[in-house]
């Protein structure tokens, strides 16, 4: 009997051991996420290496991008202005609208694949994503405050009279492993999140991927008729080349001189960057003074509205001096049947891109 003791003993002995040796994992620090381009896409513009994502960061670039505290009213979010169902534009509004609704001068440009954006803004004015919500944060039309006093509003949260249910500062540990918050950590859990703002899964993504039959004979139609006419601008699978180009629109009264504001040369005068198709057929109104209200209305445009200019894009005169591309009412409609493909809506439904719900203007 004594010995079948001795044998437990020495069995629940090796077993505390054993656990000793063994602990359990315990996680120090964020939860890294692994950051996967999708199949066919060139390797992205942003250096993730000076910026790793992770789960707890990419949630607090979340919740600033949805929250009002960034403007001077408390009401002005990222979200106002770049809504999820218009894959992250401003639907319906030509113009954006900023606090006390004050009116921009150019229309809220689509949220999506930002990582592989060269430059930013219509007029390409920023070269690092890290420092895009500086502009609209500071822009006396749009938001209207000072980065120093956002960032004090954020140190400040929770407290009695806010709205905000946020404690901002233990988020920021979560993120980057202590309460500091400042410009650099704000913005590049902006950035992480918008990092995750990937839009792959179109139908056109289906057809490319092999799928015949995601599309219809129009819509390959119109496919065909797109890569003759138009993807030497919107080109490869973002459909954008990055580029800056004069596409003959008419000067509104504004004069919105585009890319020149930001060179100060007379060959970028009225040139706008080339925007992405995807999610186009969501994001109207279109151009960057949102003039027009329909694909249709762009193609026309193309057809019988391209003005002459002396920097017009050379792609947009005719062998014969005419302007404009030649397009039939029947191309027009198979292009606009193409251009509706390019809609994400597993992307514009995704619920981890969704508004958690704070401080947001509806």
């Amino acid at each position: 009997m004594s010995r079948l003791i001795l044998i437990l003993m020495l069995s629940l002995i090796c077993c505390s051991t054993a656990e000793q040796k063994s602990p359990l994992p315990v996680q120090v620090g964020p939860t890294p996420i692994v950051w996967k381009k999708p199949a066919g896409f060139p390797d992205p513009v942003y250096d993730l290496s000076r910026n790793p994502l992770t789960e707890e960061g990419v949630q607090l670039g979340k919740f600033l991008f949805y929250d009002g505290i960034l403007s001077r009213t408390n009401l002005v979010g990222c979200g106002t202005c770049h809504q999820q169902a218009a894959a992250f534009t401003h639907h319906g509004h030509e113009l954006s609208h900023g606090v006390d609704d004050r009116l921009g001068v150019r229309n809220s440009p689509a949220i999506q694949n930002m990582a592989w954006n060269t430059s930013f803004f219509w007029d390409g004015g920023v070269h690092d994503m890290d420092l895009v919500p500086f502009n609209p944060i500071e822009n006396p039309v749009e938001m209207d405050q000072k980065v120093v006093n956002v960032l004090d509003k954020l140190r400040k949260t929770p407290s009695a009279t806010s709205k905000i249910p946020v404690d901002y500062p233990k988020m920021f540990k979560a993120a980057f492993g202590t309460e500091e918050i400042n410009s650099e950590r704000m913005m590049k859990a902006l950035s992480q999140f918008m990092m995750t703002m990937v839009s792959a899964t179109s139908k056109y993504d289906y057809y490319r991927a092999g799928d015949q039959n995601a599309l219809n004979a129009q819509e390959k139609q119109g496919l065909v008729l797109f890569q003759k006419n138009c993807n030497s601008c919107h080109e490869g699978v973002l459909f954008t080349d990055h580029s800056f180009r004069n596409n003959g629109l008419m000067p509104m009264r504004n004069n919105d001189q585009g890319r020149f504001a930001i060179t100060g040369k007379p060959g970028d005068d009225y040139k706008f960057k080339v925007p992405s198709l995807r999610n186009v057929g969501l994001t109207a109104p279109y151009m960057h003074d949102g003039r027009y209200h329909t694909l249709e209305e762009v193609l026309d445009h193309y057809t019988d509205s391209v003005q002459k200019s002396p920097t017009l894009d050379s792609l947009l005169v005719q062998s014969n001096g005419k302007t404009g591309i030649a397009l039939s009412p029947a191309d027009k409609q198979a292009l606009t049947a193409f251009l509706k493909t390019l809609s994400d809506e597993q992307f514009i439904r995704d619920t981890k891109f969704a508004d958690p719900g704070v401080g947001t203007a509806f």
